[in-house]
């Protein structure tokens, strides 16, 4: 199987088949990625195409990111953000009267958890962590990003990038006891390393 460098640089060559093999492997976790950012599937959709059309564009200026999956969060965690701050997003606001973190989960993320009680909570407790620290547990946890790549994701240093992470996972913990194990299950940890010290150094709940 390809590496997405390999994708990337066939789709810089104009490689349709490459593009199609690319958006088939980040389409998934992108959406899912943005459900859990916005709550909002029918937006995550939207945002999940810009940012191939953003990658597009870049390869063709000739200006390939170097590593493309940490840049793939990053844009399409600042395609949120400007649409956090756009008139469109405000005008929403206005009709709901409720921010995102105060919205119902739609029923596109609800059933990827319906069978699984325990990650239900998780869910519901990563709501009740600082900004920052929610993003690291759901890009180390669900979308099994490195703590590197976390860090160029969210543009903040690596120490900074672990302080936050073992805050959030403490947190956690305290919220849910022993269901914060779970999270060893969503998309990065493993149940062998629970309570050992990762290869960043930082140890699993």
């Amino acid at each position: 199987m390809l590496t997405d460098e390999e994708l990337v640089q066939a789709m810089a060559r104009g490689d349709q088949a490459a593009f199609e093999a690319f958006v088939h492997r980040y389409h998934a976790p992108l959406q899912h990625y943005l459900e859990r950012t916005l709550h909002d599937p029918r937006k995550a959709e939207d945002l999940v195409q810009e940012v191939f059309v953003r990658l597009l564009k870049q390869l063709q200026q000739q200006k390939t990111p170097d590593h493309i999956r940490p840049w793939m969060y990053r844009v399409a965690l600042n395609l949120c953000r400007d649409y956090w701050k756009s008139l469109a997003y405000r005008n929403e606001q206005q009709l709901t009267a409720e921010p995102p973190e105060a919205q119902d989960i739609q029923p596109s993320v609800v059933e990827i958890y319906e069978r699984q009680e325990a990650r239900k909570e998780i869910i519901g407790a990563l709501r009740s962590l600082p900004e920052v620290q929610k993003e690291i547990v759901i890009l180390r946890f669900f979308h099994d990003l490195k703590l590197q790549e976390i860090t160029e994701v969210l543009q903040i240093p690596l120490s900074t990038t672990k302080t936050h992470l073992y805050s959030g996972l403490r947190k956690l913990k305290a919220l849910l006891g022993p269901k914060a194990g779970s999270l060893t299950d969503t998309g990065g940890g493993r149940k062998e390393n629970r309570g050992k010290p990762t290869k960043e150094g930082t140890p699993y709940v």
